[in-house]
C-alpha cells in the first residue's frame, strides 16, 4: 500500500460511488472531470478510486469541489490535494477533509488559497 493509501484509508472504487450517490458511472465520470470529485488508482489491482471521506449521507461533501479547485489551481495533482486534504493539522484539531464535512470550508479555502502563493 503506497502512503496516501495508508493516509486515506477507506477508498470507493467508481463503480460504487455511483451506487452511493445514486447517480449513474457517467456522472461520476462527469464529476471527476468537473472536479468536484479526484480519484487515484489505489490497492493491488490499481482501480480507480475516490476517498470515502469525500461522500457524506448520499451526498459529495458540499464545499469538496470548490477546495478542489483552489489546490489544483495552485498547482497540486489528485495525489498531492488528496494528501493535503487527509493530512492532520493541529491547527485544525484534525485534517482538512474533517473541517470540511464539518462544514469550516471558509478557514480551508483561506488555508488552500495560501498555497497557491
Amino acid at each position: 500500500m503506497s502512503n496516501v493509501e495508508n493516509l486515506v484509508g477507506d477508498w470507493w472504487p467508481l463503480p460504487d460511488v455511483a451506487r452511493l450517490l445514486d447517480v449513474s458511472i457517467t456522472k461520476v465520470h462527469s464529476l471527476l472531470d468537473e472536479r468536484a470529485l479526484a480519484a487515484l488508482r489505489v490497492g493491488e489491482r490499481k482501480i480507480r478510486s475516490v476517498p470515502a471521506g469525500f461522500i457524506q449521507d448520499g451526498q459529495v461533501v458540499d464545499s469538496l469541489k470548490g477546495t478542489i479547485v483552489v489546490l489544483a489551481d495552485a498547482g497540486y495533482s489528485d495525489e498531492d490535494l488528496i494528501v493535503w486534504l487527509f493530512t492532520p493539522d493541529e491547527s485544525l484539531r484534525g485534517r482538512p477533509i474533517d473541517a470540511l464535512r464539518e462544514g469550516r470550508k471558509t478557514e480551508i479555502r483561506r488555508r488552500a488559497q495560501t498555497l497557491a502563493w
